[in-house]
This record gives structure tokens, C-alpha cells and sequence, in this order.
């Protein structure tokens, strides 16, 4: 969330995503192909139809991650909306 502090280290990472999706069920994510610019920065549009407590929803959302050399990536940041009902791209832009 952009007013929160982030979440530094897997641990913290990995318990926010817990968190996150502890009362989703997804079967299907789907990525744009990545827009690779300079200073190892990625950026990707993703679709993910879901259930949340039982209701058909979809969450869609960017992500931009920068790598350093080496490849781990060291900053990540994501901005999505959910929205009710399985909804599919407009266009061609999602890969499975």
C-alpha cells in the first residue's frame, strides 16, 4: 500500500502475502510480457481471477520491479483494483 512502511526481507514479504490472500483461492494468474527499461527496471500488467469468501472477483494490477546486476530483484512496487465478477482483458495483452 503506498502510505504503509514496506515490507523489507522474505519474512516480512512473505507474511503479507499470507495475509494478503488468506481468504482468496486463485486458480489462473496471467502476466503481461514484461516492458524492460533502464537501470534493470521491469514492468508488467497482471489479471488474477479469483474467489473471495465465495464470490467470483477479479484483481488487476501493474508491477514494477527493478533488478540489480546479478538479478535478484530490490525494489519491487505493485498498484491493483479488485473488482467483482471474472472479468477478461479487453485486448491480447495477457499471457498464460
Amino acid at each position: 500500500m503506498p502510505f504503509r512502511e514496506p515490507h523489507r526481507g522474505r519474512a516480512e514479504l512473505a507474511a503479507y502475502l499470507r495475509w494478503s490472500f488468506a481468504a482468496e483461492r486463485v486458480g489462473d494468474v496471467r502476466f503481461s510480457a514484461p516492458v524492460v527499461g533502464q537501470h534493470g527496471l521491469a514492468v508488467a500488467e497482471f489479471r488474477v481471477p479469483a474467489e473471495e469468501d465465495g464470490e467470483p472477483s477479479t484483481l488487476a494490477g501493474c508491477v514494477f520491479a527493478r533488478f540489480e546486476a546479478a538479478g535478484p530483484a530490490v525494489e519491487t512496487r505493485d498498484y491493483w483494483h479488485t473488482t467483482p465478477g471474472h472479468r477478461e482483458p479487453a485486448g491480447e495483452l495477457f499471457l498464460n
